[in-house]
């Protein structure tokens, strides 16, 4: 504590002399009050990070990662190809080869044919596929952030930070987890207190996901780990702006998969354009796992309603950034930062509107933007970092231009940026945009790109009341004092609130992430995630096995006369207001049921 704060040291001084000489007087030193500690994080680490520390694992040689196709872009690029370039350099990468219909069809016969045995396995045998997995990421993380990072245009930062990590902890919770929840789960029986009753979680059979071009690894690796763990073989359907990544990551999740004794084929990846993504749905998949714009999520929708084939979506956010009157700016403005222009804005939970109180307002402008004027953009090389880096997909910047010239026109002040970067690659500058006004469509439209939007508020009420004046609602954050952010963050319509900071709730794998409004419906992570993933089978049987179940003689048929009577003596027996009420009715009852003995 000396090298603390003298406010903290101030505050809690008194404390500490009182807990030291308690410790005094009872003979406990300094030496037991560290082993104390030490335990203490032991066993919260071990329980915690169960399967994250160590656990059984087969090592897993290195995959070679893809070549950087050495002839220049296709002209023309078959009807059944996808032809891949670096939004960043314009180089071409390669091309793939999209599935047809029919080939989607035998993909998903293999899969439902290795999944026979998969389902078979024991938890363990599926912690050291995670074990095996995660121990191949972290020896191979700076080659598959690299990937991900030509074939999104992130910075490898970036990449590390949005791929790496979320993967990473999402292998190590559920290793620590999955087994938890999907164990069967004894429920109260109520009125039939003579009856066992529980909840199994099974496998559903084939999951597909269908994923989005902004973060390629963890979109792939987050959408599979959840429904493999629970027994399932999971087809991924990737962008096409992203195949060129997606087949290399399938080949390291194949060859871990046939490392530890299993089929390749519990996952694999469909590449191909909307046409494919249709014909994975409509081919007897079990179960759909979206993540893309509203606009494609009703499509998926309307393609799984043939079969009624049940579907998570993640349709996108225009998250919400509030900042009271009594918040620390020197923390707000470096998360605002992060959460805007991370991964160039192209973030699901990245943060769309800054809302500002009126007297910290142009200090946090002022901030903001002179770091803003000091971000680098460009293509990233060795020793020369980035901090920004390109759009995915060409048509993005078409929507990112047109939202912008839109505010322009009805008023907005561009503090930065505002326009597409000059020379090759796919850039729009870092921008920063005040007087914007919620009649602008884009304060109202997803611009997922690197644009600030920073709007000014007077009292909480109004700052309530902008933050839920949106149709999306997947994330959202608050800061100020501890209990004011608190009161303000309860009122936020949205399926994720911080307080203090941006983003971290997909991090904190237990709790269940995913939107309402238009942000969709369903969830990703913790338990809510995973048995989203399985059939809840609800199960009933005899509590002593030996004592059978058996009608009382007036229910059974022929229906005896008394047999309303008695079933009325029952229900007033069971759920007569008070005391002299069920007394009164177990009369009745003995009454109609020897009547009706005789």
């Amino acid at each position: 504590f000396s090298q603390g704060s003298s406010c903290c040291k101030m505050a809690i001084s008194p404390y500490i002399a009182q807990v030291e000489e308690a410790l005094a007087e009872a003979g406990v030193t300094p030496t037991i009050c560290i082993s104390v500690v030490v335990a203490f994080i032991v066993i919260y680490l071990f329980n915690t990070y169960k399967g994250a520390i160590g656990g059984k694992t087969v090592h897993v040689p290195r995959v070679e990662p893809p070549q950087i196709s050495s002839t220049p872009k296709p002209t023309n690029v078959g009807k059944d190809e996808l032809s891949c370039d670096d939004p960043c350099r314009g180089d071409h990468l390669g091309v793939v080869k999209m599935l047809s219909a029919d080939e989607v069809k035998e993909r998903i016969a293999r899969a439902r044919a290795a999944q026979e045995d998969w389902k078979k396995t024991t938890f363990e045998q599926r912690d050291v596929v995670l074990r095996s997995l995660l121990d191949y990421v972290l020896e191979n993380q700076k080659e598959i952030a690299t990937i991900a990072g030509i074939d999104s245009g992130k910075t490898l930062l970036d990449a590390h930070f949005g791929e790496v990590l979320t993967v990473c902890e999402k292998l190590r919770w559920m290793m620590a987890n999955g087994e938890r929840y999907l164990r069967d789960e004894p429920r109260a029986p109520g009125l039939m207190a003579y009856k066992k009753t529980w909840v199994e979680y099974h496998p559903l059979g084939v999951v597909a996901g269908i994923i989005p071009w902004n973060y390629p690894f963890q979109n792939m690796f987050g959408t599979l780990i959840a429904p493999l763990y629970c027994g399932n073989a999971v087809l991924i359907k990737p962008s096409e702006w992203t195949s060129w990544s997606s087949m290399y990551y399938e080949k390291i999740m194949q060859e871990v998969l046939r490392r530890c004794g299993h089929s390749p084929d519990l996952v694999q990846v469909i590449p191909g354009d909307g046409r494919t993504g249709k014909a994975l749905i409509q081919s007897g998949v079990d179960k759909v796992i979206f993540i893309g714009s509203p606009t494609n999520g009703k499509r998926v929708m309307e393609s799984c309603v043939e079969n009624l084939t049940p579907v998570t979506l993640e349709l996108g956010g225009k998250d919400p950034f509030i900042v009271l009157d009594d918040a620390d700016l020197n923390q707000v403005t470096s998360t605002a930062l992060r959460g805007v222009f991370q991964n160039c804005g192209q973030n699901c939970i990245g943060v769309e509107r800054i809302y500002v109180h009126e007297s910290l307002y142009d200090e946090f402008v002022d901030r903001f933007v002179g770091t803003v004027k000091k971000m680098r953009q460009g293509v990233e090389s060795e020793g020369k970092t980035m901090d920004c880096g390109g759009v995915v997909m060409p048509q993005q910047l078409n929507i990112i231009d047109d939202l912008v010239k839109d505010a322009k026109e009805k008023g907005a002040t561009v503090m930065n940026g505002g326009k597409r970067k000059e020379g090759s690659g796919q850039f729009y500058e870092p921008t920063v945009l005040t007087n914007v006004t919620h009649d602008m469509r884009i304060a109202r439209e997803e611009v997922f790109g690197p644009v600030a939007l920073i709007f000014k508020f007077k009292d909480d009420a109004e700052a309530i009341r902008l933050a839920n004046d949106c149709k999306y609602a997947l994330a959202s954050s608050v800061f100020g004092s501890a209990s004011h952010a608190h009161k303000v963050a309860k009122q936020i319509w949205a399926g994720t609130t911080t307080i203090n900071d941006f983003g971290v709730g997909y991090l904190c794998m237990d709790l269940p992430f995913g939107g309402v409004k238009v942000s969709g419906f369903g969830k990703f992570n913790g338990p809510e995630g995973i048995r989203d993933c399985c059939l809840a089978k609800s199960m009933v049987a005899d509590r002593i096995p030996f004592m059978k179940t058996e009608l009382p003689k007036p229910l059974q048929y022929p229906v005896s006369p008394k047999a309303v009577p008695f079933f009325n003596s029952v229900l007033r027996l069971v759920y007569g207001n008070g005391i002299f009420a069920r007394v009164s009715a177990l009369g009745s009852f003995v009454k109609t049921l020897f009547a009706s003995a005789k």
